[in-house]
């Protein structure tokens, strides 16, 4: 995992943004220009923010975390919800620090509500969400999909259920379709031009195999003591119970799957996902500073 970090120029002056896929470098990236600068690091990953999963999410270690100022992470309890609007509301004091800060994390949506604003959308009704979660699980997101306009259809990822899930969410709450609402997002709290935004753009072989070997090492590091933690109380419908791999290791220390058999489950579903990651930045951060891996 020790692969050779690049030098990138980052004026003082500016805070700096680093994005890439899971596994790809983004936390030794961030903290190598932060002792070198002394500049604060802030997480910019949906699931690093939830305080049961230090190894599975890949956290900073407690070490790390000491070498320099790290802000957001594991600071939300599991059982809770935390949306990019509240890591907006929390991010929003943060910005004016001096040194400025290092944002760093793979939630594209976290990025982009930063740098583009947030539509200003009412909290939903938990009667809403309970909803949803029953529409999706009887009838499918197919179901989902057909409540929704058809800008808002055009606009989404309609391959992830959360994000139809969430669309839904907004149209039956508010009366009013997502892109309505995006349509009328405010100014951003950090425009893209006033960063150093950079974007790891990683060989899939090279990511491959660091994703291999970054699994094996959370379980040598004690993942698997975090799924034990998490099995009496796991519900499967907590945004916190979407940390890659972290269902099949509850599944195994359950009795419900072999240690193989969940191992080989999560490195394949952290694959995919660093799959959609890198298409979704490659589509959507064209004109950040890519930073080549192997």
């Amino acid at each position: 995992m020790q692969d050779p970090l690049p030098h990138i120029p980052t004026p003082a002056e500016k805070p700096v943004l680093i994005a890439g896929p899971t596994a790809s470098g983004k936390s030794a990236l961030s903290l190598d220009i932060a002792e070198r600068e002394g500049r604060p690091v802030v997480n910019a990953d949906a699931l690093q923010v939830y305080s049961c999963w230090r190894v599975l999410t890949a956290r900073p270690d407690r070490e790390e975390e000491q070498s320099a100022p790290h802000h957001l992470y594991g600071h939300v309890p599991c059982s809770a919800a935390y949306s990019v609007g509240d890591w907006l509301r929390d991010v929003a004091p943060l910005i004016q620090q001096k040194p400025a800060p290092i944002f760093v994390g793979g939630t594209g949506l976290y990025f982009r509500a930063l740098t583009q604003g947030l539509a200003d959308i009412p909290t939903i009704p938990e009667a809403v969400r309970a909803a949803s979660e029953t529409l999706l699980k009887e009838a499918g997101i197919g179901a989902l999909m057909e409540g929704l306009d058809r800008e808002t259809r055009a606009r989404i990822d309609t391959a992830n259920p959360r994000r139809v899930q969430r669309a839904w969410e907004v149209q039956e709450a508010t009366g009013r379709g997502l892109a309505a609402w995006h349509d009328a997002t405010p100014a951003p709290l950090l425009p893209l031009e006033a960063t150093t935004a950079l974007v790891i753009d990683a060989g899939k072989d090279w990511l491959a195999g660091r994703i291999t070997r970054r699994f094996d090492q959370m379980l040598e590091q004690g993942a698997l003591d975090e799924a034990q933690s998490a099995a009496p109380d796991w519900n499967p419908a907590r945004p916190s119970s979407q940390a890659i791999g972290a269902a099949e290791l509850v599944a195994h220390v359950r009795g419900e799957m072999s240690l193989e058999a969940a191992r080989e489950a999560a490195i394949t579903a952290t694959l995919q996902y660093a799959k959609r990651q890198r298409t979704w930045f490659r589509a959507r951060m064209g004109n950040w500073t890519p930073v080549v891996r192997p």
